[in-house]
């Protein structure tokens, strides 16, 4: 049987025609398959060799590298440039199997680099804002989060070197490049403690009884679930405030008197369900009460200091 020059390199990177003894290497092989099978079959096999290292890898590796970072962002993200790695590797074999050796895979990867470098241009920034992200942990996979710009709220889903995912409060996806997020003002509502202290603004009249209304808004904000009634001071920094809701004047104001009820609550994510809630409860505590909620009115009064006005009437006029 005559040898067959296929071209077919093996892993150390000697083709079959420059191997020791080709007849032998390639006597089982029939003569009718073409070269390029060869070719193609072991393009498959590191293919699935990758894949099973990468496995394999990951299954070593990824709970030591989970204890050793602690944040899922980063545990995340070295799982992936384990999984990277190993299939780079497995390309750059599949390269030599198609002849190129490694000087000239550098010169084409140079080369290719060049020209498409303006295209990735804006991948590249992407993936540089996400290797700020995970080193200034401005949030984590599982932070609700709020885009001051928009307003829209929800969970971080997932952070990759090319974007943040964040899972909305309405149930739909926001899947936004770090490159733009990191230039927006993110407000983190559960990076360091998930109580979120939140207020609202009432102004009563100046007939009300203001000791009495501001008593009645304490309790029925306390009534409220998901409000925190009471216990130790909550410590933000170095000030330290009370855990249960609190009513403070704030102004004496053109129309009334401004009040400021402070409350704490337990879940960020039904901050909205719980302002409702509390309006609410307001509203039902000073239905008997002296205390009236003032809104915008004016009164114009006429006396003496006035002036005068003078008003003419034409009679017979007719519209």
């Amino acid at each position: 049987m005559q040898p067959v020059a296929v071209g077919w390199i093996d892993v150390l990177g000697a083709t079959t025609t420059e191997a020791a003894n080709p007849v032998q290497a390639l006597e089982w092989i029939p003569t009718w398959i073409p070269g390029w099978t060869l070719d193609l079959v072991s393009v498959v096999v590191v293919l699935g060799l990758a894949w099973a290292a990468s496995r394999l890898l990951i299954e070593l590796l990824g709970r030591r590298i989970a204890r050793q970072f602690r944040r899922p962002s980063l545990t995340r993200a070295f799982i992936r440039g384990i999984r990277a790695g190993v299939f780079i590797l497995a390309l750059l074999v599949i390269l030599r199997i198609f002849g190129l050796k490694l000087g000239d895979i550098a010169l084409s990867v140079t080369v290719f680099s060049a020209v498409i470098g303006v295209i990735l241009a804006p991948i590249v920034g992407s993936v540089i804002s996400g290797v700020f992200l995970l080193a200034d942990q401005p949030y984590e996979i599982g932070d609700m989060v709020e885009l001051a710009d928009t307003g829209q709220r929800g969970f971080v889903e997932d952070i990759t070197l090319r974007y943040t995912k964040i899972f909305t409060l309405d149930n739909t996806f926001l899947v936004i490049p770090n490159g733009t997020i990191r230039e927006r003002d993110v407000v983190n509502y559960s990076a360091e403690d998930a109580r979120v202290r939140e207020s609202i603004d009432i102004v009563v009249t100046y007939e009300s009884d203001l000791e009495l209304a501001r008593e009645r808004f304490v309790q029925a904000a306390r009534s409220v679930e998901g409000v925190i009634g009471g216990g130790p001071d909550i410590r933000v920094g170095a000030a330290r405030y009370p855990a249960s809701p609190v009513c403070q004047i704030a102004e004496f104001g053109d129309h009334g008197i401004n009040l400021t009820l402070r409350y704490w609550i337990e879940e960020p994510y039904r901050m909205q369900a719980v302002r409702s809630q509390i309006q609410t409860a307001l509203w039902d505590a000073i239905e008997d009460l002296d205390v009236e909620i003032a809104y915008p009115h004016s009164h114009l009064m006429f006396d003496d200091t006035s002036g005068q006005l003078r008003v003419s009437h034409d009679e017979g006029v007719s519209e």
